[in-house]
């Protein structure tokens, strides 16, 4: 949903308001011209934006103005209020932007503005880019290196056989049957050719030669490079147990793996879903909304305790269960038949459909193996180069300095890999930018939405504020009394600020 398409509500702003009514700082959702209009109030400036976010139509009103920026409540997109343009992701389409003007004590809305090219760059830039990898870093790297303006050569060379997609609705709605097969990609194929982006899909890179400048592909062929994007991903960690290569167990990592996950399901009566975390419970819930009988098996006690803390833990657990989820906790498969799946306790579950998801490992064989400096991940420093100049790496591969924490940190998040793709881009043509953008993502499970702020791999404390059970809560979770991250139940507006406060910290040093 873009902001043109949302309905108007609130004032018609092209009737104009008192600049009074306005205060400084201040928010009016109304419409203009038949469109959604959100005005904002930066001392004696106004500004009129789309009021609805380009990303999945979050109301921006129910959000937060910093500076001359606007952020999403949901996901936490970011757009500039001068230009409309999405300078964060997860939002890549711009909103619109509409005249002011003022007159006789009033303020009011009108045309459209046109949207101004991109800026010619006038600095020295690599004549060619390569990206490997067709996920949400290297999206976002090759469409934000022609809104910077670079007019050279890009190529993405991706293994997966489809063109980059949304991935975290593979879990979601896809797999639920409530989001149709053309939500999922990002960009329609015309996009990439009106771009000149090169996307080479189903093409695997065999080996990098950092000395040389170039790509051997497992195909055949060689690519040159001035520059080069990692962005490889991850890959599901495999279980090595009988009966785990059997037709009807399933991994979700790609559009593939969701098309024959969902396939499966449309046939399927009970199935059984190995490992509770994120992606295992979303699967639980989308299944469950097919009216599939759901087994949960995991080695903790406690669903999602390392992440969350035990008591939403608990009452994640307590929502799968009034949604008529079996957990079977403290275990793990032992092996799995045609029609059931083993537990290491004994115990025997029916099931005709089995779906594992225990975690991933970031893909870095290929950095590897080109010499690259690795360290749990590929390590990058702080403008996310790698240790062979002119090599970036972004995304689930990436290990960088995070100041907010003051360690080397790795994330698996759609968000941070599209933000990282944003900053290497930049940075390929010389921009020189930190990346320090506060790592950010969402589940949905059923009708729950709780969204994560921050970065905590070690944790001592988790402080709840609010009322967990009615869904309107601030969770903190500290580590030697500093805070390292935020999650939200029912709170939008408390993540973007946590958000803002974040990265302050880390401003402040």
């Amino acid at each position: 949903m873009s902001s043109e398409s949302a309905p108007p509500n609130g004032p018609d702003l092209g009737q104009g308001i008192a600049l009074r009514d306005l205060p400084d700082g201040g928010t009016l959702a109304g419409h203009a011209g038949g469109e959604a209009v959100l005005l904002v109030r930066r001392g004696e400036e106004f500004f009129a934006v789309g009021a609805v976010c380009t990303h999945y139509g979050a109301p921006l009103a129910d959000g937060l103005v910093v500076g001359e920026t606007v952020r999403c409540p949901w996901h936490h997109a970011c757009f500039s209020l001068r230009t409309g343009e999405a300078l964060r992701a997860p939002a890549l389409n711009p909103v619109s932007c509409f005249r002011i003007e003022h007159r006789n004590g009033s303020v009011y809305v009108r045309e459209k503005l046109e949207r101004a090219a991109p800026r010619a760059l006038t600095s020295p830039t690599p004549r060619s880019i390569v990206i490997v990898g067709g996920g949400a870093a290297g999206n976002a790297a090759a469409e934000t290196l022609r809104n910077e303006g670079y007019r050279g050569g890009i190529t993405m060379v991706s293994d997966d056989d489809s063109a980059p997609y949304d991935r975290p609705n593979l879990s979601k709605g896809f797999l639920a049957g409530t989001a149709e097969e053309d939500w999922i990609p990002l960009r329609s194929p015309d996009f990439y050719k009106e771009k000149n982006i090169d996307l080479k899909l189903a093409t695997r890179v065999a080996a990098i030669d950092p000395a040389s400048r170039r790509l051997r592909l497992a195909g055949g062929g060689e690519l040159s490079y001035d520059a080069l994007l990692l962005a490889t991903g991850a890959e599901p960690v495999r279980l090595n147990l009988p009966g785990g290569d059997l037709a009807h167990v399933h991994y979700l990592r790609t559009l593939a793996d969701s098309r024959a996950l969902v396939a499966k399901a449309q046939v399927s009566r009970r199935a059984v879903v190995i490992g509770a975390s994120f992606i295992g419970l979303e699967v639980a819930a989308s299944l469950r909304a097919r009216n599939i009988e759901v087994d949960v098996v995991a080695p903790e006690t406690i669903p999602m305790e390392r992440i969350l803390g035990p008591d939403a833990g608990n009452f994640l657990r307590r929502l799968h269960e009034e949604h008529g989820v079996k957990f079977h906790l403290g275990t793990t498969a032992a092996s799995i038949t045609a029609r059931s799946v083993t537990l290491e306790n004994g115990e025997n579950l029916e099931a005709d459909l089995v779906v594992i998801g225990v975690g991933v490992r970031p893909s870095t064989s290929l950095a590897e193996h080109a010499g690259l400096s690795i360290d749990r991940g590929v390590a990058v420093n702080e403008y996310l180069e790698t240790s062979a100049p002119g090599i970036f790496a972004a995304g689930d591969i990436a290990r960088w300095p995070d100041r907010l924490t003051g360690e080397s940190i790795r994330v698996e998040h759609f968000v941070v890999a599209e933000r990282q793709g944003q900053t290497a881009a930049r940075n390929i043509l010389g921009a020189r930018e930190r990346f320090d953008a506060v790592p950010f993502f969402w589940t949905e499970q059923y009708d729950l939405q709780i969204a994560y702020v921050g970065h905590a791999e070690r944790w001592d404390k988790a402080d709840i504020e609010g009322n967990l059970e009615a869904r309107d809560c601030t969770i903190s979770y500290l580590r030697g009394g500093k805070k390292l991250a935020v999650a939200t139940i029912g709170r939008d507006l408390a993540g973007l600020e946590a958000e803002v406060a974040f990265e302050r910290a880390i401003a402040s040093g």
